[in-house]
């Protein structure tokens, strides 16, 4: 059970996430904040250092969830081939319910926008997608010469850009391309010969 420090630390980060969705970092004030989430005005800052802080928390906090659905496309269902298609789908999905995490993807915060590579909770989904295709090598599906963790990286780099796009121009538009993605990914990684393979607890320290 959360102590009563971490449930008010929550309801502002729950609070800062739909307003500085909305109205973005300029416009968005910490009282703006400490209003929303029904606490004094000075409360926030016995959390977040500043304004600053209190938004880049929230962003990683907003975009944990965003990565938490994508991590849950992949580990659901072992038998899914195009597991890296239903990535891109997923994260696509999740991110209309996430606003800041949109936001940023959008483009809207351009101080910020080289932080989407810096999400915490990206070193997870990393670390999800080598084991998955570690676990295609050993059944023999994907190519055991491919360092997996490199390949990793690619997928979540290129499904990243692939997210991008779609909130910029519109999902329709990039999900046009998401099969032809897909079937770049499959050639890739596709049964082979070989070795060189890096273990997935490496992903951490690239």
């Amino acid at each position: 059970m959360r102590s009563k420090g971490e449930q008010t630390r929550q309801a502002i980060l729950d609070a800062a996430i739909p307003r500085f969705g909305r109205e973005g970092y300029r416009a968005t004030s910490v009282a703006d904040v400490a209003r929303d989430a029904r606490v004094g005005i000075t409360v926030p800052y016995a959390y977040f250092l500043n304004k600053e802080t209190l938004f880049l928390d929230a962003l990683d906090e907003d975009a944990a969830g965003v990565i938490s659905e994508g991590l849950n496309s992949i580990l659901d269902d072992p038998a899914v081939v195009d597991w890296h298609q239903a990535l891109f789908s997923t994260l696509l999905e999740a991110v209309e319910r996430h606003p800041l995490a949109r936001r940023m993807l959008a483009g809207l915060e351009p101080d910020v926008t080289d932080r989407v590579l810096e999400i915490p909770a990206l070193a997870d989904l990393r670390v999800a997608v080598a084991e998955r295709l570690q676990g295609q090598q050993a059944a023999g599906t994907v190519r055991p010469d491919i360092d997996v963790v490199a390949i990793a990286n690619g997928i979540v780099a290129i499904t990243l850009s692939l997210l991008m796009s779609a909130v910029q121009v519109g999902g329709v538009a990039s999900s046009a391309y998401a099969g032809d993605v897909s079937a770049v990914f499959r050639a890739a990684v596709g049964t082979g010969s070989g070795h060189g393979v890096r273990p997935v607890s490496a992903v951490n320290s690239v």
